[in-house]
Parts: C-alpha cells; sequence; structure tokens
C-alpha cells in the first residue's frame, strides 16, 4: 500500500464527516462546554456546564477525544485486514465479491448523506446490539474533565453504529493484512478530523451550516463518485490507468 491509495480513504472521511455532526456533535459539544453525561448517537445534545474550561484543556481534551476515536477505527481496521491476511479473501471469487461490495457500500453511503436512501440506517441499528454493550462502560468517564478520560470516551464512542465506518470497514477488509487495513482506516479517522475538530470550536454554528442540504449533496455526491468508480473498473475488469489513484480498494 502506497499514500496515494490512502487518499480516497481520507477524502470519503472528510466528505462524510457531514453525517458526524449527527452522530459526535453532542459529545463533542460537552467536550467544548467543560464535559457531561454522554449523550445517545445519532441525538446530539450540548451539555451545560457551570463554567468554560482554559481554551488549552479544551483543546487537549477534544484531541484525545480524537484520538481515542481514531484509534479505535484502526483496531476495527486491522481485526478487519487480518480477515484477508488470514486467508478468508485469497480466493478470487471472494476478493470480486467483497470489492462490489465495498463499492455499493459507498454508493449507499453517497445516497445516504444527500438523505436520497436511508438504507444503511438499518445497518445502523443493528449495530445497536454492539453499542447496547459498550455504553455502560461510559458511565465512570463522566464527566470528561480530562484529557484521559476523553481519550478513554473516544475509543469507546468509536464503536458507536455507523454506516460510513462500516463502509469503511469493507474497504480496510480488501487491503490484504492487519497493517494495511489499519492504515486505511487511520487515513479515513484523520478525514473526519477536520470537521469535528472545527465543531469543538464554533459549535452550532458549524453544525447549522454543515447539514444545509446543499453542503449534503456536495458531499454525498463525492462519496458516490468514489463508488460509481470502482463499480466502473469492477465492471471492466481491467486496470483503467489514472482512475486506479481514485479507487479506493486494490485490484479485485
Amino acid at each position: 500500500m502506497n499514500a496515494l491509495s490512502l487518499v480516497p480513504m481520507f477524502m470519503v472521511g472528510l466528505a462524510g464527516s457531514v453525517h458526524c455532526i449527527g452522530m459526535c456533535g453532542g459529545i463533542v459539544g460537552a467536550l467544548s462546554l467543560g464535559g457531561g453525561a454522554a449523550p445517545a448517537p445519532s441525538r446530539p445534545v450540548i451539555a451545560i456546564a457551570v463554567a468554560r474550561p482554559a481554551l488549552q484543556t479544551n483543546v487537549l481534551r477534544m484531541l484525545a477525544y480524537n484520538g481515542g476515536r481514531i484509534v479505535s477505527y484502526m483496531l476495527a481496521g486491522a481485526l478487519a485486514g487480518s480477515l484477508a491476511g488470514a486467508g478468508m479473501l485469497h480466493m478470487a471469487s471472494l476478493q470480486v465479491a467483497g470489492y462490489w461490495l465495498a463499492n455499493l457500500m459507498l454508493v449507499a453511503l453517497g445516497l445516504y448523506l444527500m438523505d436520497a436512501w436511508r438504507g444503511l440506517a438499518h445497518l445502523e441499528a443493528a449495530g445497536n446490539v454492539v453499542w447496547r454493550r459498550v455504553r455502560p462502560l461510559l458511565k465512570p468517564l463522566m464527566p470528561m474533565d480530562t484529557p484521559l478520560k476523553a481519550l478513554a470516551v473516544g475509543g469507546l464512542w468509536g464503536w458507536v453504529p455507523c454506516g460510513m465506518v462500516y463502509s469503511a470497514l469493507l474497504t480496510a477488509m480488501l487491503q490484504g493484512s492487519a497493517l494495511n487495513g489499519a492504515a486505511s482506516m487511520a487515513a479515513f479517522g484523520l478525514g473526519t478530523l477536520p470537521m469535528l475538530l472545527g465543531m469543538g470550536f464554533l459549535g452550532t454554528r458549524l453544525r447549522t451550516q454543515m447539514q444545509r442540504r446543499p453542503v449534503r449533496i456536495a458531499s454525498g455526491l463525492l462519496v458516490l463518485g468514489f463508488g460509481l468508480l470502482g463499480l466502473l473498473r469492477a465492471a471492466n475488469g481491467v486496470s483503467l490507468g489514472w482512475l486506479d489513484a481514485l479507487c479506493v480498494t486494490g485490484h479485485p
């Protein structure tokens, strides 16, 4: 895997991060205001604090939270990539099927971001089975008044059911090794970072702007484009030259 192959994963994370505002906006708002109880996923709630802490403390806690979240993505990516490394995706037919599925998931994510099709919401609902087991672990970490607590919360929050993360994990699964899978998810997580850091500083002002329909449509079209380019390459069954630089997965 080279650095160029990670760029599309970063772009998918960047474009898809408008969805992160809904999923993680509440927890980031709580961090920026000094901590509080963890809000439920998809229901952003800005916690009320008695006093705003120093800016430096806010920055450290936001960086710690996002660092923990990205590390959890990398761990999931390593687990997914290890499936291929263990031989589960070495069969040509399974590689091709996985390649098609990964890009179909990107198409679904693009439509989801545009509110054109909400099918991924059902997948997120299914993931709540895992989240119900993880969420009780957050209680001892509240309020998030230290960077260490924020780091731990971020590590747990990375397992919140999210169709966007599931789409990225399918791509990570096809990278052939735990290391490459982790690198793919690191690039994806870094793509989501600017939006969530911005949320920590700008709060509801950024959320309002990023949730506007034109922004969601533009972001969805970008992700949709990556998925369609991948499907085009899969349909041709051969290298398409410069399209390889835009494709999110390796050769089927």
